[in-house]
């Protein structure tokens, strides 16, 4: 996706490392001008990645301070990178090159994440750097005077952020989960049974963790307007997959999409320019509809109806099961 007119140009005033994996970073604008935003929002930044290709990465903005408005007129916004060894090389420009004084480009805040209205806990769900838009959302409930409860899972406790600033701000509403402490992951059942029918449970974290999440609430029977998410990552390719053809059927047009590269970026290749948004298959913005063809649906924004259905895809993250897909393109 493009720059849009409305980018920002940002001043990086603060690099510091929380942990070997994890860099905080404060950005700023010259002319002490800033949008506003709500608990939940990102900011795309764009990143050089090998050979001087520039790209965009999402970052949840983070704020600490339970205070009314604190995010409507910020004095700076403050991100958490973690680092990504094997990566498609975002993360790895963000901790290696970025330094304090450089500028950056970034798109203003977009929010699809946002807290809901109404009555019912907040309770939040995060699995390592997916803490971040979750440090904002407890914030925004503490400022409201609103009940709020959030589990933290990391590998251990040197490896997650943030966490004496929650302390702070959440104290016993705070549920810290170390692996290495505990000898496993989270029990995920133990946190929804705890839920009242009136609460609602925001998840962040990895794709294991979201799935088991989302399918357990499934199980359950809970109303998916009870449940929101967002993956921390876009979803890497999947071992065993395999290249197959797409063809757009308006045009006439059809190229091969590698294993390891998604239907979009062969488009976006090709120059096309398809709608999207998250990149994630969260959204439901570059939902396109399939005349031909079977598809591995890997989204979690289609229900579970309209994926047997099979005659629309996510075209972000979803591929073909076999040789040949059609798209009314």
């Amino acid at each position: 996706m493009n720059a849009s007119s409305s980018a920002l140009t940002l001043r990086v005033i603060e690099v510091r490392a929380l942990n070997p994996l994890i860099k905080l970073l404060r950005l700023s604008a010259d002319d002490g001008v800033l949008p506003g935003y709500e608990a939940g929002a990102r900011v795309r930044v764009q990143v050089e990645l090998a050979g001087g290709l520039k790209d965009w990465r999402d970052y949840s903005l983070i704020n600490c301070q339970p205070a009314p408005g604190a995010t409507l007129a910020p004095a700076n916004y403050l991100l958490a990178v973690r680092k990504a060894q094997d990566g498609r090389g975002g993360s790895l420009y963000m901790h290696e090159q970025v330094h304090e004084g450089q500028l950056l480009a970034i798109e203003p805040p977009q929010n699809d994440f946002m807290l809901h209205t109404g009555a019912g806990k907040t309770v939040l769900l995060a699995g390592g750097i997916g803490v971040t838009p979750m440090i904002s959302m407890a914030a925004q409930r503490r400022a409201e005077g609103l009940p709020v409860c959030l589990h933290y899972a990391g590998r251990s406790r040197a490896s997650m952020a943030f966490l004496p600033e929650l302390q702070a701000l959440l104290g016993d509403d705070l549920r810290v989960h170390a692996d290495d402490e505990q000898g496993g992951p989270l029990a995920i059942d133990a946190v929804l049974n705890a839920c009242a029918p009136t609460d609602h449970l925001y998840v962040c974290g990895p794709q294991a963790m979201l799935e088991s999440v989302l399918g357990q609430c499934r199980e359950r029977g809970w109303a998916q307007e009870r449940v929101h998410f967002e993956l921390f990552a876009a979803p890497q390719a999947t071992a065993g997959d395999q290249s197959f053809t797409v063809e757009l059927a308006q045009s006439g047009k059809s190229w091969q999409v590698a294993a390891d590269q998604s239907l979009m970026d062969c488009l976006i290749e090709h120059g096309c320019d398809p709608i999207f948004d998250c990149k994630r298959g969260e959204c439901g913005v570059c939902t396109t509809t399939v005349l031909e063809g079977e598809i591995d649906h890997r989204d979690y924004y289609l229900s579970a109806a309209e994926k047997a259905k099979g005659d629309v895809m996510q075209i972000c993250v979803s591929r073909a099961k076999g040789a040949r897909l059609v798209l009314d393109l």
